[in-house]
Protein backbone atom coordinates (compact mmCIF):
# COMPACT_ATOMS: atom_id res chain seq x y z
CA UNK A 1 0.00 0.00 0.00
CA UNK A 2 1.22 3.48 -0.86
CA UNK A 3 1.87 5.74 2.10
CA UNK A 4 1.46 9.26 0.77
CA UNK A 5 -1.53 10.88 2.43
CA UNK A 6 -3.04 14.17 1.37
CA UNK A 7 -5.31 15.91 3.87
CA UNK A 8 -7.60 18.62 2.58
CA UNK A 9 -8.31 21.05 5.42
CA UNK A 10 -6.08 22.14 8.27
CA UNK A 11 -8.64 22.60 11.03
CA UNK A 12 -9.06 20.52 14.18
CA UNK A 13 -9.94 17.27 12.40
CA UNK A 14 -7.36 17.80 9.68
CA UNK A 15 -4.49 18.45 12.09
CA UNK A 16 -5.44 15.45 14.21
CA UNK A 17 -5.57 13.27 11.10
CA UNK A 18 -2.19 14.59 9.92
CA UNK A 19 -0.46 14.00 13.25
CA UNK A 20 -2.00 10.54 13.57
CA UNK A 21 -1.06 9.39 10.06
CA UNK A 22 2.46 10.84 10.22
CA UNK A 23 3.18 9.22 13.58
CA UNK A 24 2.24 5.88 12.04
CA UNK A 25 4.55 6.07 9.07
CA UNK A 26 2.58 8.02 6.52
CA UNK A 27 4.17 10.69 4.36
CA UNK A 28 1.60 13.39 5.02
CA UNK A 29 0.82 16.66 3.29
CA UNK A 30 -1.70 19.03 4.83
CA UNK A 31 -3.41 21.35 2.33
CA UNK A 32 -5.00 24.45 3.87
CA UNK A 33 -6.89 27.18 2.03
CA UNK A 34 -6.09 29.89 4.60
CA UNK A 35 -2.71 31.44 5.22
CA UNK A 36 -2.37 29.46 8.46
CA UNK A 37 -3.74 26.34 10.14
CA UNK A 38 -6.59 26.11 12.63
CA UNK A 39 -8.12 29.53 12.30
CA UNK A 40 -11.56 28.36 13.51
CA UNK A 41 -10.15 26.88 16.72
CA UNK A 42 -9.37 30.37 18.02
CA UNK A 43 -13.06 31.26 18.24
CA UNK A 44 -14.26 28.10 19.98
CA UNK A 45 -15.57 28.26 23.53
CA UNK A 46 -15.60 32.07 23.46
CA UNK A 47 -11.84 31.99 22.98
CA UNK A 48 -11.28 29.43 25.76
CA UNK A 49 -11.69 26.31 23.57
CA UNK A 50 -14.05 23.81 25.16
CA UNK A 51 -12.22 20.86 23.61
CA UNK A 52 -14.24 17.95 25.01
CA UNK A 53 -16.74 16.74 27.58
CA UNK A 54 -16.51 14.04 30.24
CA UNK A 55 -20.14 13.06 29.60
CA UNK A 56 -19.89 11.62 26.13
CA UNK A 57 -22.15 9.43 24.04
CA UNK A 58 -24.09 9.23 20.80
CA UNK A 59 -27.12 10.76 22.58
CA UNK A 60 -25.22 14.07 22.62
CA UNK A 61 -25.17 14.19 18.82
CA UNK A 62 -27.48 14.27 15.83
CA UNK A 63 -26.79 11.69 13.14
CA UNK A 64 -28.64 9.19 11.04
CA UNK A 65 -26.53 6.34 12.44
CA UNK A 66 -26.10 6.65 16.21
CA UNK A 67 -24.94 3.03 16.35
CA UNK A 68 -21.92 3.78 14.17
CA UNK A 69 -21.22 6.99 16.03
CA UNK A 70 -21.27 5.17 19.38
CA UNK A 71 -18.64 2.78 18.07
CA UNK A 72 -16.45 5.63 16.80
CA UNK A 73 -16.64 7.49 20.12
CA UNK A 74 -15.72 4.29 21.92
CA UNK A 75 -12.43 4.17 20.00
CA UNK A 76 -11.38 7.72 20.79
CA UNK A 77 -13.21 9.29 23.72
CA UNK A 78 -12.63 12.06 26.23
CA UNK A 79 -9.88 10.17 28.08
CA UNK A 80 -8.04 9.73 24.77
CA UNK A 81 -8.37 13.45 24.07
CA UNK A 82 -6.90 14.31 27.48
CA UNK A 83 -4.06 11.83 26.94
CA UNK A 84 -3.33 13.12 23.45
CA UNK A 85 -3.07 16.75 24.50
CA UNK A 86 -1.06 15.89 27.60
CA UNK A 87 1.35 14.08 25.32
CA UNK A 88 1.91 17.17 23.19
CA UNK A 89 2.35 19.49 26.17
CA UNK A 90 -1.10 20.93 26.88
CA UNK A 91 -2.40 20.87 30.43
CA UNK A 92 -6.17 20.45 30.62
CA UNK A 93 -8.82 20.85 33.30
CA UNK A 94 -12.44 19.88 33.79
CA UNK A 95 -15.03 22.43 34.81
CA UNK A 96 -18.33 20.77 35.52
CA UNK A 97 -17.45 18.02 33.05
CA UNK A 98 -16.46 20.50 30.33
CA UNK A 99 -12.87 20.06 29.21
CA UNK A 100 -10.69 23.16 28.72
CA UNK A 101 -6.99 23.95 28.42
CA UNK A 102 -5.75 24.83 31.92
CA UNK A 103 -4.76 28.31 30.72
CA UNK A 104 -8.25 28.80 29.16
CA UNK A 105 -6.74 30.06 25.92
CA UNK A 106 -7.78 28.61 22.57
CA UNK A 107 -4.51 29.91 21.15
CA UNK A 108 -2.62 27.44 23.36
CA UNK A 109 -4.57 24.53 21.87
CA UNK A 110 -3.76 25.70 18.37
CA UNK A 111 -0.11 26.32 19.21
CA UNK A 112 0.54 22.79 20.54
CA UNK A 113 -1.21 21.29 17.53
CA UNK A 114 0.91 23.34 15.14
CA UNK A 115 4.08 22.39 17.00
CA UNK A 116 3.16 18.69 16.81
CA UNK A 117 2.27 18.91 13.11
CA UNK A 118 5.78 20.22 12.53
CA UNK A 119 7.42 17.71 14.88
CA UNK A 120 5.64 14.81 13.14
CA UNK A 121 7.19 15.83 9.82
CA UNK A 122 3.95 16.86 8.12
CA UNK A 123 4.38 19.01 5.02
CA UNK A 124 2.07 22.01 5.36
CA UNK A 125 0.90 23.84 2.25
CA UNK A 126 -1.14 26.96 3.01
CA UNK A 127 -3.10 29.16 0.59
CA UNK A 128 -4.05 25.98 -1.27
CA UNK A 129 -7.78 26.07 -1.88
CA UNK A 130 -8.86 22.64 -3.10
CA UNK A 131 -11.36 22.81 -5.96
CA UNK A 132 -11.67 19.16 -6.91
CA UNK A 133 -10.29 15.70 -6.18
CA UNK A 134 -9.85 13.33 -9.11
CA UNK A 135 -8.54 9.86 -9.63
CA UNK A 136 -5.02 10.09 -11.01
CA UNK A 137 -4.28 8.78 -14.49
CA UNK A 138 -0.89 7.30 -13.67
CA UNK A 139 0.90 6.10 -10.54
CA UNK A 140 -0.99 8.02 -7.89
CA UNK A 141 -4.60 7.27 -7.05
CA UNK A 142 -5.74 10.82 -6.40
CA UNK A 143 -5.05 14.31 -7.71
CA UNK A 144 -6.07 17.37 -5.73
CA UNK A 145 -6.63 20.35 -8.01
CA UNK A 146 -6.64 23.78 -6.42
CA UNK A 147 -5.31 27.30 -6.33
CA UNK A 148 -1.88 25.92 -5.53
CA UNK A 149 -1.76 23.66 -8.57
CA UNK A 150 -2.09 19.88 -8.60
CA UNK A 151 -0.88 17.55 -5.84
CA UNK A 152 -0.96 13.72 -6.11
CA UNK A 153 -1.42 11.20 -3.27
CA UNK A 154 -2.10 7.55 -2.58
CA UNK A 155 -4.77 8.35 -0.01
CA UNK A 156 -6.94 11.41 0.60
CA UNK A 157 -8.67 12.61 3.77
CA UNK A 158 -11.32 15.29 3.31
CA UNK A 159 -11.44 17.39 6.47
CA UNK A 160 -12.28 20.81 5.09
CA UNK A 161 -15.25 21.59 7.33
CA UNK A 162 -18.85 22.44 6.57
CA UNK A 163 -20.36 25.88 6.02
CA UNK A 164 -20.37 27.35 9.54
CA UNK A 165 -18.18 30.42 10.11
CA UNK A 166 -17.18 30.83 6.43
CA UNK A 167 -14.76 33.63 7.31
CA UNK A 168 -12.54 30.94 8.83
CA UNK A 169 -12.50 29.03 5.53
CA UNK A 170 -15.52 26.72 5.91
CA UNK A 171 -17.30 27.56 2.67
CA UNK A 172 -18.90 24.22 1.83
CA UNK A 173 -16.32 23.26 -0.79
CA UNK A 174 -15.87 19.87 0.85
CA UNK A 175 -19.49 19.03 0.17
CA UNK A 176 -19.06 19.85 -3.50
CA UNK A 177 -15.97 17.65 -3.72
CA UNK A 178 -17.80 14.79 -1.98
CA UNK A 179 -20.68 15.06 -4.45
CA UNK A 180 -18.27 15.16 -7.40
CA UNK A 181 -16.89 11.84 -6.15
CA UNK A 182 -20.36 10.29 -6.05
CA UNK A 183 -21.44 10.80 -2.45
CA UNK A 184 -24.89 11.96 -1.42
CA UNK A 185 -25.52 14.62 1.20
CA UNK A 186 -28.00 15.00 4.02
CA UNK A 187 -29.28 18.57 3.41
CA UNK A 188 -27.33 21.10 5.46
CA UNK A 189 -28.60 23.90 7.71
CA UNK A 190 -26.96 26.23 10.25
CA UNK A 191 -26.86 24.75 13.77
CA UNK A 192 -25.95 26.15 17.19
CA UNK A 193 -27.13 29.55 16.03
CA UNK A 194 -29.48 32.35 17.11
CA UNK A 195 -33.15 32.36 16.07
CA UNK A 196 -35.01 35.28 14.53
CA UNK A 197 -38.62 36.03 15.47
CA UNK A 198 -41.45 38.11 14.03
CA UNK A 199 -42.28 40.08 17.20
CA UNK A 200 -40.94 43.63 17.00
CA UNK A 201 -41.59 44.25 20.69
CA UNK A 202 -38.49 42.19 21.49
CA UNK A 203 -36.47 45.36 20.94
CA UNK A 204 -37.79 46.57 24.32
CA UNK A 205 -36.18 43.64 26.15
CA UNK A 206 -33.00 43.23 24.07
CA UNK A 207 -30.08 42.22 26.26
CA UNK A 208 -32.18 40.63 29.01
CA UNK A 209 -30.88 37.26 30.21
CA UNK A 210 -33.02 34.81 32.15
CA UNK A 211 -33.18 31.16 33.13
CA UNK A 212 -35.95 29.68 31.01
CA UNK A 213 -37.41 26.59 29.40
CA UNK A 214 -37.93 26.90 25.66
CA UNK A 215 -40.17 24.57 23.65
CA UNK A 216 -40.45 24.33 19.85
CA UNK A 217 -43.89 23.62 18.39
CA UNK A 218 -44.55 22.68 14.78
CA UNK A 219 -48.14 22.47 13.59
CA UNK A 220 -49.25 22.21 17.20
CA UNK A 221 -46.88 19.41 18.21
CA UNK A 222 -43.95 19.92 20.55
CA UNK A 223 -40.82 18.91 18.66
CA UNK A 224 -38.03 19.79 21.10
CA UNK A 225 -37.42 21.40 24.47
CA UNK A 226 -34.38 22.84 26.25
CA UNK A 227 -33.65 24.70 29.47
CA UNK A 228 -30.88 27.15 30.32
CA UNK A 229 -29.93 30.79 30.19
CA UNK A 230 -31.86 32.54 27.45
CA UNK A 231 -30.78 35.86 25.98
CA UNK A 232 -33.34 38.09 24.29
CA UNK A 233 -32.18 40.15 21.34
CA UNK A 234 -33.76 42.86 19.25
CA UNK A 235 -34.37 40.34 16.46
CA UNK A 236 -35.14 37.18 18.44
CA UNK A 237 -33.55 34.83 20.95
CA UNK A 238 -30.08 33.52 21.71
CA UNK A 239 -28.25 31.55 24.39
CA UNK A 240 -27.25 27.90 24.75
CA UNK A 241 -30.80 26.44 24.95
CA UNK A 242 -31.69 28.30 21.76
CA UNK A 243 -28.53 27.03 20.06
CA UNK A 244 -29.52 23.46 20.99
CA UNK A 245 -32.93 23.94 19.38
CA UNK A 246 -31.82 25.80 16.27
CA UNK A 247 -31.01 22.82 14.03
CA UNK A 248 -34.47 21.32 14.59
CA UNK A 249 -36.05 24.69 13.78
CA UNK A 250 -33.93 25.17 10.69
CA UNK A 251 -34.77 21.75 9.28
CA UNK A 252 -38.45 22.52 9.69
CA UNK A 253 -38.05 25.90 8.03
CA UNK A 254 -35.99 24.33 5.25
CA UNK A 255 -38.97 22.21 4.30
CA UNK A 256 -39.33 19.47 6.86
CA UNK A 257 -36.83 17.28 5.00
CA UNK A 258 -35.22 16.02 8.15
CA UNK A 259 -36.95 16.97 11.38
CA UNK A 260 -35.55 15.19 14.41
CA UNK A 261 -37.36 14.40 17.62
CA UNK A 262 -36.40 16.14 20.84
CA UNK A 263 -33.54 13.81 21.74
CA UNK A 264 -30.47 14.17 19.51
CA UNK A 265 -30.31 10.55 18.38
CA UNK A 266 -34.05 10.04 18.40
CA UNK A 267 -34.38 9.31 14.70
CA UNK A 268 -35.93 11.11 11.77
CA UNK A 269 -39.42 12.31 11.14
CA UNK A 270 -40.95 13.71 7.97
CA UNK A 271 -44.13 15.60 8.86
CA UNK A 272 -46.89 16.13 6.35
CA UNK A 273 -46.72 19.76 5.43
CA UNK A 274 -47.01 22.40 2.76
CA UNK A 275 -44.93 25.55 2.77
CA UNK A 276 -43.77 26.28 6.32
CA UNK A 277 -44.80 29.72 7.58
CA UNK A 278 -44.39 31.58 10.85
CA UNK A 279 -47.85 30.32 11.78
CA UNK A 280 -46.57 26.75 11.71
CA UNK A 281 -43.53 27.04 13.97
CA UNK A 282 -43.49 28.71 17.35
CA UNK A 283 -41.34 28.77 20.45
CA UNK A 284 -42.96 28.99 23.86
CA UNK A 285 -40.85 30.38 26.72
CA UNK A 286 -41.43 29.61 30.39
CA UNK A 287 -39.56 32.17 32.49
CA UNK A 288 -40.41 30.30 35.72
CA UNK A 289 -39.31 26.76 34.82
CA UNK A 290 -38.48 25.84 38.42
CA UNK A 291 -42.03 26.66 39.61
CA UNK A 292 -44.54 23.79 39.51
CA UNK A 293 -48.13 24.36 38.41
CA UNK A 294 -49.37 24.08 41.99
CA UNK A 295 -46.72 26.50 43.22
CA UNK A 296 -47.66 28.86 40.42
CA UNK A 297 -51.33 28.83 41.46
CA UNK A 298 -50.26 29.59 45.03
CA UNK A 299 -48.01 32.40 43.79
CA UNK A 300 -50.95 33.89 41.92
CA UNK A 301 -53.26 33.75 44.92
CA UNK A 302 -50.66 35.22 47.27
CA UNK A 303 -49.71 37.93 44.81
CA UNK A 304 -53.31 39.02 44.36
CA UNK A 305 -53.45 39.82 48.09
CA UNK A 306 -50.81 42.53 47.51
CA UNK A 307 -52.96 44.68 45.23
CA UNK A 308 -53.85 47.27 47.87
CA UNK A 309 -52.76 50.75 46.87
CA UNK A 310 -49.99 49.59 44.53
CA UNK A 311 -49.73 50.49 40.89
CA UNK A 312 -49.65 47.67 38.34
CA UNK A 313 -45.89 48.14 37.92
CA UNK A 314 -45.36 47.98 41.68
CA UNK A 315 -47.66 44.97 41.93
CA UNK A 316 -45.45 42.92 39.59
CA UNK A 317 -42.07 44.18 40.86
CA UNK A 318 -39.78 41.37 41.98
CA UNK A 319 -41.12 38.56 39.82
CA UNK A 320 -38.88 38.79 36.74
CA UNK A 321 -36.52 41.30 35.15
CA UNK A 322 -38.15 44.73 35.21
CA UNK A 323 -38.01 45.08 31.40
CA UNK A 324 -39.82 41.77 31.00
CA UNK A 325 -42.56 42.67 33.47
CA UNK A 326 -43.13 46.04 31.80
CA UNK A 327 -43.42 44.29 28.43
CA UNK A 328 -45.89 41.73 29.77
CA UNK A 329 -47.96 44.49 31.37
CA UNK A 330 -48.17 46.21 28.01
CA UNK A 331 -48.99 43.00 26.13
CA UNK A 332 -51.79 42.29 28.60
CA UNK A 333 -53.36 45.66 27.87
CA UNK A 334 -52.53 47.30 31.21
CA UNK A 335 -50.74 50.52 32.09
CA UNK A 336 -47.84 50.49 34.57
CA UNK A 337 -49.18 53.48 36.50
CA UNK A 338 -52.78 52.41 36.94
CA UNK A 339 -54.01 51.15 40.30
CA UNK A 340 -53.64 47.39 40.60
CA UNK A 341 -56.71 47.15 42.81
CA UNK A 342 -58.88 48.62 40.07
CA UNK A 343 -57.30 46.78 37.15
CA UNK A 344 -59.12 44.13 35.14
CA UNK A 345 -58.34 40.85 36.88
CA UNK A 346 -58.36 39.00 33.56
CA UNK A 347 -55.56 41.27 32.35
CA UNK A 348 -53.62 40.80 35.57
CA UNK A 349 -53.95 37.05 35.11
CA UNK A 350 -52.70 37.43 31.54
CA UNK A 351 -49.45 38.95 32.84
CA UNK A 352 -48.94 35.88 35.01
CA UNK A 353 -49.64 33.63 32.01
CA UNK A 354 -47.04 35.44 29.90
CA UNK A 355 -44.44 34.66 32.57
CA UNK A 356 -45.12 30.96 31.93
CA UNK A 357 -45.82 30.92 28.20
CA UNK A 358 -44.57 33.76 26.04
CA UNK A 359 -45.17 32.63 22.45
CA UNK A 360 -42.89 33.83 19.65
CA UNK A 361 -43.17 33.14 15.94
CA UNK A 362 -39.90 31.99 14.33
CA UNK A 363 -39.14 33.34 10.87
CA UNK A 364 -35.59 32.04 10.51
CA UNK A 365 -32.18 31.94 12.09
CA UNK A 366 -28.98 33.85 11.71
CA UNK A 367 -26.83 32.67 8.84
CA UNK A 368 -23.86 30.33 8.63
CA UNK A 369 -21.75 33.40 9.47
CA UNK A 370 -23.02 33.14 13.06
CA UNK A 371 -23.45 29.37 13.32
CA UNK A 372 -21.02 27.31 15.37
CA UNK A 373 -21.58 24.17 13.30
CA UNK A 374 -23.30 22.97 10.15
CA UNK A 375 -25.84 20.16 10.43
CA UNK A 376 -26.04 17.51 7.70
CA UNK A 377 -23.33 16.24 5.39
CA UNK A 378 -22.05 12.91 4.07
CA UNK A 379 -24.15 10.09 5.62
CA UNK A 380 -22.32 7.65 7.86
CA UNK A 381 -23.92 4.86 5.84
CA UNK A 382 -21.53 5.76 3.01
CA UNK A 383 -18.33 5.22 5.03
CA UNK A 384 -16.70 2.20 6.65
CA UNK A 385 -15.62 1.72 10.25
CA UNK A 386 -12.35 3.46 9.33
CA UNK A 387 -14.26 6.42 7.83
CA UNK A 388 -13.22 5.31 4.35
CA UNK A 389 -15.62 5.93 1.50
CA UNK A 390 -17.56 2.84 0.43
CA UNK A 391 -17.80 4.38 -3.04
CA UNK A 392 -14.21 5.52 -3.56
CA UNK A 393 -11.57 3.31 -1.90
CA UNK A 394 -8.70 5.36 -0.52
CA UNK A 395 -10.89 8.39 0.21
CA UNK A 396 -11.53 9.18 3.89
CA UNK A 397 -13.65 11.75 5.73
CA UNK A 398 -13.20 13.53 9.06
CA UNK A 399 -14.95 16.25 11.02
CA UNK A 400 -17.91 18.39 10.07
CA UNK A 401 -18.18 17.08 6.50
CA UNK A 402 -19.85 13.97 7.89
CA UNK A 403 -23.47 13.94 9.04
CA UNK A 404 -22.61 14.33 12.71
CA UNK A 405 -23.20 17.46 14.76
CA UNK A 406 -23.28 17.76 18.53
CA UNK A 407 -24.73 19.86 21.27
CA UNK A 408 -22.92 22.78 22.88
CA UNK A 409 -20.28 21.71 25.36
CA UNK A 410 -17.20 20.47 23.53
CA UNK A 411 -18.95 17.68 21.64
CA UNK A 412 -18.20 18.98 18.17
CA UNK A 413 -14.49 19.36 18.84
CA UNK A 414 -14.48 15.89 20.40
CA UNK A 415 -15.91 14.58 17.12
CA UNK A 416 -13.13 16.40 15.26
CA UNK A 417 -10.43 14.73 17.39
CA UNK A 418 -12.16 11.34 17.21
CA UNK A 419 -12.85 11.29 13.48
CA UNK A 420 -9.45 12.80 12.66
CA UNK A 421 -7.73 10.05 14.64
CA UNK A 422 -9.76 7.23 13.06
CA UNK A 423 -9.34 8.56 9.51
CA UNK A 424 -5.62 9.16 10.08
CA UNK A 425 -5.13 5.57 11.17
CA UNK A 426 -7.27 4.23 8.35
CA UNK A 427 -5.36 6.16 5.71
CA UNK A 428 -2.13 4.36 6.64
CA UNK A 429 -3.80 0.96 6.77
CA UNK A 430 -4.42 0.58 10.51
CA UNK A 431 -7.82 -0.78 11.54
CA UNK A 432 -9.12 0.35 14.93
CA UNK A 433 -12.14 -1.90 15.16
CA UNK A 434 -12.49 -3.43 18.57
Amino acid sequence: MGNTVGIVGGGAAGMMAAITAARRGGKVTLLEGNDRLGKKILSTGNGKCNLGNESLGAADYYTGRPDMLEEFLGRFGTADTVSFFKGIGLMTKSRGGYLYPACEQAAAVLDVLRYEVKAAGVEVVTDFKAESVRRGRRAKLFEVHGTGGIRSFDRIILACGGKAAPKTGSDGSGYRIAEQLGHSLVPTVPALVQLRCREEYLKAVAGVRAEAQISVYFQGKRMAQERGELQLTEYGVSGIPVFQLSRTVNYILAGGRRVLESRPSGGCRNPERGNVTEKDIKIVIDFLPEVTEEEFKTLYRERMLLQGQRTVEEFFTGMLHKKLMLLFIKLAGLKPGEAAGQADERKLKRVFELCRSLTLHVIGSNSYDNAQVCAGGVPLEEVTGELESKLVPGLYFAGELLDVDGRCGGYNLQWAWCSGFIAGCGAVGLSLKK
